[in-house]
């Protein structure tokens, strides 16, 4: 019953084309569409409608809480002390192995 009722929808369909088909046929002419020459909005039209759009999506936003403003910035601040301390670590070797290699270089050419 539903494939019967698809069926007749498409036909409708291709009938509306074919009866537009037919009419331009029997005019002989088609409809140009006359494309309107339309003056280009100034900057300070497109400056203004940019704003305006602006403060549109700015209320849109969901602006967090201070709460939250305050624990993310400790996570941050944590972080950076973390591998700042990381860093100093690896360069203290890392500085501690190249002096102990210039050390023994130095000896063994000398």
């Amino acid at each position: 019953m539903a494939e019967q009722e698809k069926k007749t929808e498409v036909t409708s369909d291709v009938e509306s084309v074919d009866v537009k088909k037919t009419d331009i046929e029997k005019t002989g002419k088609k409809e140009e569409t006359k494309k309107k020459k339309t003056k280009k909005p100034s900057f300070f039209t497109k400056a203004a409608k940019w704003f305006r759009e602006l403060i549109i999506e700015a209320k849109k936003v969901v602006w967090p809480t201070g709460r939250s403003v305050a624990k993310n910035t400790l996570v941050v601040i944590i972080l950076v002390i973390i591998v700042s301390a990381f860093v100093a670590l690896v360069d203290f070797v890392f500085g501690g192995i190249r002096d102990l290699l210039a050390t023994l270089l130095g000896n063994l050419f000398s």
